[in-house]
Formats: C-alpha cells, structure tokens, sequence
C-alpha cells in the first residue's frame, strides 16, 4: 500500500473511531434523545447529497431494505447501544458484523469456509461474549444487545447489496439517508420526549457532532473507503481497520473518562483475533464480507 493511501486509512479509522467518541458524548453528556440524534443525522445526509439522488435506483423496494439495515435501524439501535455502553465496546462489539457478514454468506450466498474462518467466528463471538456478561450478575447488559442487533441490521444489508444494481457510493448514502429520516423520526415520536428542546437548549458542540457525523464520517471517511476498496485486496485492508476499535479505546478514555475492564481487555482482544482472521481468509462468493460493515453512511 502507498503511504499517501495508508495514512488516509489511518484517518478514516481516526473518523469512524471519534465518531463512536462523540456520538457517545452528544447522547449522555449532551443528552440528546439517541434517536432523535438518529433522525437529525439522516436528514442532514439526505440534504447534502440530495443533488446524487438521481437517477433513482431502479430496484427502490430493495433499497429501501438497505437503507433500514444500514441506517433506519442500524443507528437506531447503533445510538441506543452508545447511550448505556462505552465507545471502546462498542467499537469492539461493532466489529461482530465481520463473522454475522460471513455467517449470512454461508446461509444465502452458500459461501463455504474452512477451519479457519470458523476458528474466527467462534473466537470473536467468545470475546464479545466476555465484554457483554456482567460478571456480578452473570447477565447480559442492555447496551451490548442493542450493539449487537446494530450489527446484525448491518450484515443484513451487506447481504442485500448483493442483489442491487452497483451505483455511486455518494447516491448510495444519499437514498440511504433519505429513507432513513421518517422511519427513525417516527420512532424518536414514539419512545422518546423533548427532543427539539433539548437540541436547541445544548451548546455549540451538539450541533458540530452532528455535521462531523455527515461531512466527515459519511462523507469522508466511508467516501474514501470506498475508493480503498476499489484499490486494495479486501485481505489487506480488513485487518487494518481493526485500528478503528483500538483508537476507540483509547480516545474514550481520554475524552470521555471511560474506564477499561479486565473483561474489555481479554474479551477485545479475542474478539478482534477473530475478526482478524476472517479477514484475512477472503471469500469466494461475498469478498467485501471482511470489511462489509464498515461500508454504510
């Protein structure tokens, strides 16, 4: 990999992992409603890149799909997990849509895999198991189920991707902000109260977070990834990303005050061995499964 290509990879795992940071920050310190900051961050994607949003997909039902299990549910659940869990974690647990991706291939794809991979899945499911089970309870916490059904809803859609026509990831992110809105929108209506007051009411850095979240990780960061893809072997860039949960950490505990367990340290690391292999493993059928759930807005 160049070095120009390889530093901008550094800066995009920077994006996605402050991204987990201030996302964190906006949804306790800054109290914002979790889906309701959802809802915000959609639409100001759709806005922005509503100038891409033609020529429509043709296959509009299928988009519509993709749109729910990349950002309708995904952030919502996404959002919800990061309201009662650190960022470090859900970095960590964000990383099961590695082996969930790989999972739904064997299933739909009939993609086959060798020890290997299996080793991997069974070991990143172990360590996200160890991060997720109160040790004093011996119960899992609500934040990690939350995270973990993001990560799903993400692996789903990578699969969907599979059956629509190819198009510009910028008219990609476009419609899938744009279907997003109202689904997201209408759960913040449901479960949720004061959201526009306690929007207006917070400071300058809520609504910074919100336009970092479209211009510099939706943008940015996934526009550029997608360009990476198309240069570098899914084996090569799929571990690298792995510096995404790792900066995640760290930035957590600097930022945020956050604290790292025995269980964050020991279930991390199994976890992201896992996903390391598999990643290293390519597949057949779905090649972009090892890095499929970086690729959404």
């Amino acid at each position: 990999m160049k070095p120009a290509d390889f530093a901008l990879l550094v800066a995009v795992c920077l994006f996605w992992a402050l991204n987990l940071v201030i996302t964190r920050w906006t949804v306790t310190t800054g109290d914002v409603p979790p889906l309701f900051f959802a809802a915000v961050r959609v639409t100001l994607l759709a806005a922005i890149l509503a100038p891409f949003l033609l020529p429509a997909p043709r296959q509009i039902g299928m988009m519509f799909l993709i749109a729910m299990g990349m950002a309708g549910f995904h952030f919502g659940l996404l959002f919800l997990g990061l309201a009662t869990s650190t960022a470090g974690v859900a970095a960590v647990i964000g990383q099961l849509g590695v082996p969930f991706t790989t999972i739904l291939s064997i299933i739909f794809l009939k993609e086959q895999i060798g020890i290997w991979r299996t080793s991997g899945i069974v070991l990143a499911f172990v360590g996200v198991m160890i991060i997720m089970i109160d040790p004093a309870q011996f119960s899992l916490t609500i934040g990690a189920v939350y995270l973990i059904g993001a990560a799903l809803c993400g692996a789903i859609a990578n699969i969907l991707m599979k059956r629509i026509e190819p198009m510009p990831a910028m008219r990609l992110q476009a419609w899938i902000g744009l279907f997003s809105i109202l689904p997201l929108a209408l759960m913040s209506l449901i479960w949720e109260t004061g959201q526009a007051d306690a929007y207006a009411a917070l400071d300058w850095r809520v609504y910074a977070s919100s336009i970092f979240a479209v211009l510099g990780v939706s943008i940015f960061a996934h526009g550029n990834f997608y360009r990476l893809i198309k240069q570098y072997d899914v084996t090569l860039l799929s571990p690298l990303t792995l510096m995404t949960p790792v900066m995640a950490v760290f930035l957590g505990v600097a930022f945020l005050g956050e604290s790292v367990t025995w269980q964050m340290v020991v279930g991390g690391i199994m976890a992201l061995a896992g996903v390391g292999i598999i990643g290293v493993r390519r597949n057949r059928r779905f090649p972009e499964a090892s890095v499929g759930d970086k690729i959404g807005p």
